[in-house]
């Protein structure tokens, strides 16, 4: 196959580029910088795994799962999670169903799992989602502890990145980040932080950034932890954080130093160090602690 024919047939079964990587065994970023053009000598053997990964009936028995949430986690983690039921039903004369109707009807047509960047693009801009592998995550607007958790620490994050340069930009939802840099996910982290150069405007920020960061409410707890946890480490995020208010605790995650999916964890009573910076900087918990009280 050229590597045309590799994105079109991964666009016709529906995979990420995660979800490749897993199949075939060839490294996530190596596929992504085949993909977007980076790589154009790739090796024979890397052609070769993702031709048998790729070829009819390679997968037709594949089940996908999702690696347990880690002990430290237990006390929040859920016994099981279907992540394509998030989303309300749909219904023809539903005003959050795209305007137009021939992308209505191809929207209506789809089931979870199915659903692409145009079918993304196409819904109005009152109704709020993510793209996840294909499936169409409906958002709540957030609330008040949310935003105000949220404001403290995009000022947090800003004060670091401005007293120590290196390029790094702090950015804040709703922001679409295309992070597979393929058509099936686009998500929007609550915070990112991006130390590499993109074209500005764009429409969305291409491929992972450095830093991401959640704060959880009673509707994406699930997604946050476990879904988006997985999705963030196998796109190559650096570092992975979750503010949990209910309990005033922040996992962080240092995927760049950690295989595995074991977090570090916080309360609201201290400080807690942003690992990206080389322990320049860390966040005053504290800080936010008082604001919410």
């Amino acid at each position: 196959m050229t590597i045309e024919e590799m994105k079109n047939r991964k666009r016709e079964l529906g995979l990420s580029n995660s979800a490749l990587a897993q199949l075939s065994g060839v490294p996530f970023g190596t596929i992504q910088k085949l993909f977007s053009g980076t790589t154009l000598s790739p090796r024979r053997k890397t052609i070769e795994a993702l031709e048998k990964a790729l070829s009819p009936g390679a997968h037709e028995h594949t089940v996908y799962s999702f690696p347990e949430a880690s002990d430290s986690l237990r006390g929040v983690r859920e016994p099981s999670f279907t992540y394509g039921s998030s989303s309300p039903k749909d219904t023809e004369a539903s005003p959050l169903l795209p305007r137009d109707p021939s992308a209505r009807a191809r929207f209506l047509a789809k089931r979870q799992g199915e659903y692409t960047l145009e079918d993304y693009y196409a819904l109005p801009d009152e109704r709020r989602v993510e793209l996840i592998d294909g499936e169409i995550f409906d958002m709540a607007a957030p609330s008040m502890e949310h935003q105000l958790i949220l404001g403290e620490l995009y000022l947090q994050f800003r004060a670091c990145a401005d007293a120590h340069g290196g390029g790094c930009r702090v950015l804040l939802a709703p922001c679409d980040v295309q992070l597979d840099n393929d058509d099936k996910t686009m998500v929007q982290p609550d915070l990112f932080v991006l130390c590499r150069k993109v074209e500005l405007p764009g429409r969305c920020v291409p491929g992972a950034p450095d830093l991401t960061l959640e704060i959880l409410s009673d509707s994406t707890r699930s997604k946050d932890m476990l879904l988006k946890a997985y999705k963030y480490k196998n796109a190559g995020v650096r570092e992975y954080w979750i503010v949990d208010p209910k309990r005033r605790e922040v996992f962080v995650y240092d995927f760049e130093n950690n295989d595995d999916l074991l977090p570090a964890r916080f309360s609201f009573s201290g400080t807690v160090p942003i690992l990206i910076s080389g322990g320049r900087c860390s966040v005053d918990f504290t800080k936010i602690s008082r604001s919410l009280d």
